[in-house]
């Protein structure tokens, strides 16, 4: 029980607290530059939309104005069999060089995300959802990433907040991932890029796959060749936290059950020997994240077996203190206004999204059609934004 417990506890403290540190101490011994240049490639927009009639018109309002020039880039809607009035949005659109890319049935976003990707004439594919709304520099910022020749794929960092524009439990949790991945891209390589917006070199694409996290695998897809993946701070893309626990904890457990079929099916990136760097990076960030909570879980029986030692004792009921604090912000919601029970409340949440992702994929499960989380919309009021150059101009 003693080497059960520190090896599952030094392994939990080693996923969210050594890792960052360790790469933390590389990077800043030896950090791996990105030549930055303004370019200006072809570049394809692809916006993933199922059902969103009340988001579309913004989305694409705001990818018509995003700083870049209009002859390089193109726009597609890629629509997932929307059933509302989605794809008759986009279709006012086509004068305006807005192309829609029907699915005739709901396959799934990677499935219809696929359909635009055989269509599209861009040197660089840029995927996005209709959520997410982009600063006005940010294409062109994710594009300035691609003068580095070693950089096959680029990820904008997540902005979430409430509905109010008040940081939420998520959006604490994003700050932390993306510290992690600015650590991650000055050290090697993402091992993930972001699901609400990244940018991807074409010939990356040439053996895409409908049915497993384009996000994930774009990273994956970068390191088999030889490339890395980086994010870039300066390009922010920004969305509202879901308002229901309910819609939260169905999301995560989606998300999760995506994830983790797509390292199983990718395990030998794993390999050190062949993949290096990526591979410690994989197995440091996926492997032992996805095994967080089973790791969390022979932490707390170890200690709570062990608990007439004094040391073992406190570690118990420190973790079961932890756990009535999340219980407690689960069952009273207004608790969660403060930080100590909000992150507590988070934290729980996501391992036990996680061992529910586990269970569906020990059943054989997968997450291949997609119903996007009803996010609140932005207001252009509520919108950060930064002074533009006059590149849209030319």
């Amino acid at each position: 029980m003693k080497i059960l417990f520190w090896v599952a506890a030094s392994l939990v403290v080693y996923t969210y607290f050594g890792y960052p540190l360790v790469l933390w101490a590389f990077a800043r011994v030896r950090s791996r530059r990105v030549l930055r240049k303004e370019i200006f490639p072809s570049v394809s927009i692809i916006i993933a939309a199922r059902n969103e009639a009340d988001k579309i018109r913004q989305k694409i309002d705001h990818t018509l104005a995003l700083d870049y020039p209009s002859v390089q880039r193109e726009i597609l809607v890629a629509s997932d069999a929307s059933e509302d009035a989605t794809d008759e949005i986009v279709k006012e659109y086509a004068a305006r060089g807005v192309q829609l890319v029907r699915a005739p049935q709901r396959k799934g976003k990677e499935h219809v995300q696929g359909l635009a990707v055989s269509l599209a004439k861009g040197d660089i594919l840029v995927f996005t959802d209709a959520a997410t709304l982009l600063e006005p520099d940010a294409l062109r910022r994710l594009v300035a990433n691609f003068a580095d020749p070693t950089v096959g794929a680029v990820s904008t960092e997540d902005l979430i907040v409430d509905a109010h524009g008040n940081p939420t439990a998520e959006g604490l949790y994003v700050k932390y991932e993306m510290w992690v991945r600015r650590l991650e891209g000055r050290f090697h390589s993402l091992v993930g890029l972001s699901g609400s917006c990244f940018a991807i070199r074409k010939e990356l694409c040439s053996d895409w796959s409908a049915s497993l996290a384009s996000d994930f695998m774009g990273a994956l897809r970068a390191a088999r060749r030889g490339y890395r993946s980086i994010a870039d701070p300066s390009a922010l893309g920004r969305f509202v936290a879901l308002a229901s626990p309910q819609d939260e904890m169905r999301r995560k457990i989606r998300t999760f059950l995506r994830g983790i079929t797509v390292l199983m099916a990718n395990l030998d990136l794993v390999n050190p020997v062949r993949h290096g760097r990526f591979a410690f990076q994989l197995a440091s960030h996926k492997l032992l994240r996805f095994l967080a909570p089973f790791l969390l879980l022979a932490t707390l029986i170890s200690s709570g077996l062990l608990n007439r030692e004094p040391l073992y004792g406190l570690s118990f009921w420190a973790q079961t203190g932890l756990y009535l604090l999340a219980v407690a912000g689960k069952v009273v919601t207004p608790l969660q206004q403060g930080r100590v029970v909000r992150t507590a409340y988070f934290f729980t949440m996501v391992q036990w999204a996680m061992l529910t992702a586990w269970g569906r994929y020990a059943l054989g499960h997968q997450q291949v059609t997609w119903e996007p989380s009803r996010r609140q919309g932005l207001s252009t009021s509520d919108r950060p934004t930064r002074t533009t150059s006059s590149v849209a101009q030319r």
